[in-house]
C-alpha cells in the first residue's frame, strides 16, 4: 500500500516536471540528419523541441519494455516448464486415484460375492 502510494507520488511529480519541460520548450528547432552537409542538409525536420523530447521519451519506454521482456524470457520459460510438470503430476495423481477407486470397488464386489 505504501509502495503504491510512493509510486503514484513519484509518477505525479515526474508528470509535472515533464509537462513543465514540454511547455517551456516550445521553440522550434531543426533536427539535421545529414552530417556531411549541415548548412544545406538533404534531410532535416523542424518541430518544436518538446516533440523531440516526447519522441525520445516514447522510444525510451518502448526500448525499456522490450529489454525487460527479453531479459525475463528465462523466467517465463521456467514458469512454462513448471506448469507443464505440475499438470503431468496432477494427471498422474488423478490416474492413481482412479485406479485406487477401481481396486476398492473390485475388492468390495469380491467380498460380497464370497
Amino acid at each position: 500500500m505504501i509502495g503504491r502510494m510512493l509510486s503514484m507520488i513519484f509518477t505525479f511529480v515526474m508528470a509535472v516536471i515533464l509537462i513543465t519541460l514540454f511547455v517551456i520548450n516550445r521553440k522550434e528547432v531543426q533536427l539535421v540528419l545529414d552530417p556531411f552537409n549541415p548548412e544545406d542538409p538533404a534531410f532535416a525536420i523542424s518541430l518544436p523541441f518538446f516533440w523531440f523530447m516526447f519522441a525520445l521519451l516514447f522510444i525510451g519506454a518502448v526500448l525499456g519494455g522490450m529489454t525487460a521482456w527479453l531479459t525475463q524470457g528465462k523466467w517465463r520459460r521456467t514458469a512454462r516448464q513448471r506448469t507443464q510438470e505440475a499438470m503431468r503430476w496432477k494427471s498422474e495423481a488423478e490416474r492413481l486415484a482412479r485406479e485406487r477407486d477401481a481396486n476398492v470397488i473390485e475388492r468390495k464386489q469380491l467380498e460380497l460375492a464370497e
